[in-house]
């Protein structure tokens, strides 16, 4: 399968709880870090959950 890189660029400081476990699930734990991981459906839903927080590489 394809690899896509997601870097965090906001915070998820007064974000919703599921929002930062979304974030903590995807792997990250500061910000501008970025997490390569398989494209999938599963990621590509939690990344549309967040995706004003994070930007996608492919």
């Amino acid at each position: 399968m394809a690899k896509i890189k997601i870097t965090q660029v906001k915070s998820g400081i007064d974000r919703t709880e599921r929002q930062k476990a979304t974030l903590k699930a995807l792997g990250f734990s500061k910000l501008h870090q970025v997490i390569e991981k398989e494209d999938n459906a599963n990621i590509r839903g939690m990344i549309s959950k967040v995706n004003h927080l994070v930007t996608i590489i492919e």
